[in-house]
């Protein structure tokens, strides 16, 4: 990629700006009707469940903080500060690390597995109804390709937050 030449090559054209508009509303509606939705079904955050999801998915329920805040996408103190309010509501424990002392791991609390298991009925639907049902099979093919080569091209330069 070269550098631009003139101060018109610094700014986006109509198109390149309708779609990183139409990106960044999308997001921002979305995620607050699922925030929303998820509310009013269940006694979880958006959040919250984010992090139930990843930790129901590994295998032993539990995984270091370090792995859990890189998969999230989010900041060391970001996560810390989320995990102690989960802590208090009893939905996550933590755990010295097996494999290392110095470690610790997050580990999905019986109380935390409940809540995702009574929430994500209602939060795939929701998933269903305001995203994956309004495209078509080739569009969310399109869209999980855009999504991998925009992730890989940020790679770990870019900062979690």
């Amino acid at each position: 990629m070269t550098p631009p030449n003139s101060a018109t090559e610094l700014w986006l054209n109509e198109r390149e700006l309708a779609a990183w508009k139409g990106l960044q509303r999308m997001q921002a509606r979305l995620s607050a009707v699922l925030s929303s939705d998820l509310n009013a079904q269940s006694e979880l955050s958006l959040s919250d469940y984010q992090v139930l999801a990843v930790l129901s998915d590994a295998t032993s329920g539990k995984m270091r903080a370090y792995l859990l805040a890189a998969e999230l996408g989010w900041e060391k103190s970001r996560l810390s500060r989320h995990l102690a309010r989960m802590e208090q509501r009893q939905l996550v424990e933590r755990a010295p690390c097996a494999s290392d002392h110095r470690g610790v791991e997050i580990a999905l609390a019986p109380t935390g597995r409940a809540a995702i298991e009574q929430a994500a009925p209602g939060h795939v639907a929701t998933v269903r109804r305001w995203f994956i049902d309004r495209l078509n099979p080739e569009e969310l093919a399109a869209l999980a390709e855009i999504s991998n080569t925009i992730l890989a091209g940020l790679g770990d330069s870019a900062p979690v937050r």
